[in-house]
């Protein structure tokens, strides 16, 4: 079977489950990791060439990780890293403290429960962030401190993966500092090519779209892999790689678009960890379901426990909570290297796959209808909430209520009538040196295409009420509309045309008003035509006004 028929054949089964999925309104995830469970060694057998199968799912967990870290801001890393680093380490503490007493409960050995305590105590990074994504709630309170966590737990995890191979005199300590020394040496090189080479060649980059898109790329996967070659995990260097970018203007058109190539990728992960998966011979079964109901119920437990005490309230821990009950892949590949160590058996992985199988299926569906969950227990769960909590919202930019897009020509005018109004507003302009002017002037500006549905669908609309375009383009003009009109219904939207067919084409569509600048240019000379007739006096001052006009313009970008 050649590879290309391999490949069809496993995307067509994954076509299937989804829909199947989709039938059934169960999350799609569930689905791909099914498919990968059906193709995989256990029932079919497709995967004929699994190094090449590998090399994409790599390629979807660094895209994944490489778009987290464009949208984590470094306010918000500085104001909540506190906080995820002690729930984090708390956590990782506590479960592996439980879960060791548990495995010596079970009959496992030292050793053996020091391995699972340790494994049932990471979560997957790749399958939480996916969640938050497909919910929305990147940005919100708990979803801020659970990707914190999350990274304060693979770090934990790559530095036991160095840790392991010490025990027994595998390694020795200077291997160990080295290490250390060389990801801190690796960090700040990233971010100091990313704080002062990336910027000045930014206005470069931008200019092309399919330029922007390789870089973007390059850059994400290159930090992954040379952080990966350095033999830290591929997750992490994707991650910084994306943080190292996230001030840049252009991170929104970047994430865009990089978004469908990340969702192709990442499905074929989750199809390659399901058909990794093995299952428990039957007299470890129901010692994986009592570890699994340990992770399912006894992590968020903990996890609200430590964040009620911090003074949380219920509903950001229960939901910080729910996003760490599952095992991580870290905790199968930990597991994997005691074995090829000699340290446990190979029982022993079969035992922590169950779990992860387990706790995946459970996990997701914790998360995806984690609102429902909370209003049906929320009576229960005020026992993990101070009286007075300390909990304040991340600070982050209003929603706009003005939206204006395209800053040439008329658009000027509009900034300034948005400005006036005291609303919130936001201007999106492709040209980058625009864009750096109006920021340089404190206009609220961002770099962004709007003719990709992925950039406007990442636009918080919820408040918008008027929308302005003085872009001519009709396909551009029709995709704001239907984009816009989903969210907000009600928004004034105002376009423009270049030419009278596609003006009434707009108005067909529904726009409120077009501007058709040609036509627009004689009826305004027509009407001060007819208000001033042949006044002169009348028309000196109008000329030494709109002279001033033209001059202001002509400085600020014509």
């Amino acid at each position: 079977m050649s590879l290309f028929l391999q490949f069809t054949i496993i995307l067509g089964v994954a076509l299937l489950m989804a829909m199947l999925m989709r039938l059934l309104r169960q999350p799609l995830l569930i689905g791909h990791i099914l498919t990968g469970i059906i193709i995989g060694p256990t029932l079919l057998d497709l995967i004929q060439a699994p190094d090449t199968f590998e090399l994409f799912s790599q390629f979807g967990v660094a895209l994944l990780l490489f778009t987290v870290g464009l949208n984590l801001n470094p306010k918000v890393i500085r104001e909540y890293g506190k906080v995820s680093v002690f729930v984090g380490v708390g956590q990782v503490l506590f479960t592996s403290i439980i879960g060791y007493a548990l495995a010596i409960l079970f009959g496992i050995t030292p050793i053996s429960a020091l391995y699972v305590a340790v494994a049932l105590a990471f979560s997957s990074t790749i399958i939480i962030l996916k969640l938050l994504q497909d919910k929305g709630d990147m940005e919100s309170l708990y979803g801020k401190i659970a990707v914190g966590l999350l990274i304060v737990q693979d770090l934990i995890a790559v530095l036991l993966l160095f840790a392991v191979p010490l025990v027994g005199g595998a390694g020795d300590m200077r291997a160990f500092a080295l290490a250390i020394a060389t990801g801190l040496f690796a960090l700040v090189a990233v971010f100091a090519v990313g704080h002062f080479l990336v910027p000045r060649l930014h206005s470069f980059l931008s200019r092309s779209q399919e330029l922007l898109f390789l870089f973007a790329i390059v850059w994400g996967v290159g930090i992954a892999a040379a952080f990966h070659q350095l033999g830290f995990s591929l997750e992490s260097g994707a991650l910084v790689a994306g943080v190292a970018l996230a001030n840049l203007p252009s991170r929104r058109e970047i994430h865009s678009r990089l978004v469908p190539v990340r969702d192709f990728f990442i499905v074929l992960f989750f199809i390659s960890l399901g058909a990794h998966m093995t299952f428990a011979n039957p007299q470890m079964l129901g010692i994986a379901l009592a570890l699994s109901l340990f992770v399912l119920i006894g992590n968020p437990l903990i996890l609200m426990i430590i964040m009620g005490a911090l003074g949380y309230t219920r509903r950001t821990g229960f939901e910080t909570g729910l996003t760490v009950a599952q095992i991580s892949e870290f905790s199968l590949v930990l597991v994997a290297l005691g074995v090829s160590l000699g340290h446990v058996e190979r029982e022993l992985l079969s035992l922590v796959t169950a779990v992860a199988l387990i706790t995946i299926f459970g996990s997701t569906y914790f998360i995806l209808y984690s609102r429902k969950f909370y209003n049906l227990l929320a009576p229960l769960l005020s026992i993990f909430e101070r009286h007075r909590t300390t909990e304040r919202e991340i600070e982050t930019v209003p929603p706009p209520s003005m939206l204006l897009f395209g800053c040439r020509r008329s658009g000027h005018d509009f900034i300034t009538l948005m400005k006036e109004s005291g609303e919130p507003y936001l201007v999106v302009d492709y040209d980058p040196d625009i864009v750096t002017t109006l920021c340089a002037q404190g206009v609220v500006a961002d770099y962004g295409d709007a003719g990709e549905v992925e950039y406007l669908q990442d636009l918080d609309l919820s408040r918008v009420r008027v929308v302005v375009s003085t872009i001519p383009d009709r396909e551009t003009n029709e995709l704001l509309y239907d984009v816009i009109k989903e969210v907000r219904p009600n928004a004034l939207m105002i376009g423009t045309a270049e030419q009278v067919e596609d003006a009434l084409d707009l108005y067909e569509l529904g726009y409120d008003h077009v501007v058709v600048p040609h036509f627009s240019g004689g009826a305004l000379a027509s009407r001060l035509l007819r208000e001033l007739g042949d006044n002169l006096e009348a028309y000196v001052e109008r000329k030494v006004e709109h002279v001033q006009y033209l001059q202001y313009r002509a400085t600020n970008g014509g």
